[in-house]
């Protein structure tokens, strides 16, 4: 039977990427340093994913294992699979470099020549692209070589909201029905597995910054207007007609800069739109805008969801208000509990807006500055 390793056993691990497997055949084995969670799948040995949406559906996911992923046995498990894939965030895949490649020299002393392709699920641009270079950065000059014929690290986009909702049994997890796991085609070494649910797509890149312009810019700019409004959910926020009316203004902006860009086809991108943005409105998933909103530094880094779709748009010439709005209410983000944000309230305190502001987004233009600083008083 084949065999698949999923890094992270989170909601987006179990809700996402390993339902995905599971149903495509594959025995999917679960691998994290939760161990109440492993201990449960290695137990239980099923799951279910509770799809909530207009139409509800429960997913049972069979054909399960788990493995502590700091334990010796993880590399053993990793050596024999044909696809691993990643859901743990960009910050802990350089911490599971040294496994995986472990994992790849076993496989080359042990001579197994059959392809193995290794997919970061990460809500970042290109993470498996970092994997590999952290895991390279591990593997010895024989391990390289082999590596560069046999592991592929296809770089992916990936598309679904798995709110933390607690279940009567704490491993099942309750998901949107709408996902997108769009993989780059160029990226695998040997025969591409056949999943139900996976796309391959040749310009990646045209994907990744539909999604983080889209989904992404949208569903922050929800998060931080919400807190500011005393909204505690996405659907309540994007209830307000007034945050409803600045959110999809700047999904208008935002996409005219990728349809400059990137040559999308304006009625399927409208389309596009609307699709997204009907996805907050889903009462069931009961997503926090703090949750959300978590690590504003991040998010208003220059090249993420806030910032790059602006400077996009900016570049053609194409009107920014709401976009501009979104960034001040990103820098009006304050959640004592969010080390991010204490940060990024400090920063403020001690340079002033505009200061702060040029600082964590990058932004040197005096007329955007100017703007998201008045944008930032208009929201106090």
């Amino acid at each position: 039977m084949k065999k698949a390793v999923q890094f992270g056993a989170g909601n987006i691990g179990r809700g996402f990427i390993g339902a995905l497997l599971s149903q495509a055949g594959y025995h999917v084995v679960f691998a994290d340093v939760a161990k109440a969670i492993i201990d449960k799948i290695n137990t239980d040995k099923t799951y279910t994913v509770h799809v909530m949406d207009v139409q509800c559906e429960d997913q049972p996911i069979q054909n399960i294992s788990g493995v502590d992923s700091t334990k010796p046995e993880a590399v053993d498990v990793i050596a024999e699979a044909e696809l691993v894939t990643t859901a743990v965030g960009l910050v802990i895949l350089p911490r599971i470099a040294p496994t995986i490649a472990a994992a790849i020299e076993k496989r080359r002393q042990a001579g197994i020549k059959t392809p193995m392709n290794i997919i970061a699920c990460e809500n970042a641009i290109r993470a498996s692209s970092q994997l590999k270079e952290a895991v390279y950065g591990v593997l010895s000059a024989e391990g390289k070589a082999f590596a560069d014929e046999y592991i592929g690290f296809p770089d992916c986009a990936v598309d679904r909201i798995v709110p933390p909702v607690k279940s009567e049994n704490f491993i099942d997890v309750v998901v949107e029905s709408y996902f997108e796991w769009d993989v780059e085609r160029a990226g695998f070494k040997g025969e591409i597995p056949s999943i139900p649910g996976m796309s391959l797509v040749d310009n990646l890149m045209a994907y990744i910054e539909r999604k983080l312009f889209t989904l992404n810019t949208a569903h922050c700019i929800t998060a931080y207007l919400g807190k500011l409004h005393g909204l505690p959910t996405i659907d309540k926020a994007i209830a307000d007609p007034d945050i409803y009316a600045t959110v999809f203004a700047a999904m208008q902006e935002s996409g005219a800069g990728l349809i400059q860009k990137h040559g999308f086809d304006a009625g399927k991108h409208a389309a596009y739109i609307e699709k997204i943005i009907g996805r907050f409105k889903n009462p069931y998933l009961q997503d926090d805008v703090t949750r959300v909103g978590r690590e504003p530094l991040r998010k208003l880094s220059p090249t993420d969801r806030l910032v790059k779709p602006l400077s996009t748009a900016a570049g053609y010439g194409l009107p920014v208000d709401h976009l501009i709005t979104g960034i001040g209410a990103a820098l009006r983000y304050d959640n004592p509990e969010d080390k991010q944000s204490a940060e990024l309230q400090e920063k403020i305190s001690e340079k002033g807006v505009r200061d702060a502001a040029a600082e964590i987004t990058g932004l040197h233009d005096n007329h955007l500055l100017d703007a998201v600083v008045m944008a930032y008083n208009k929201l106090g």
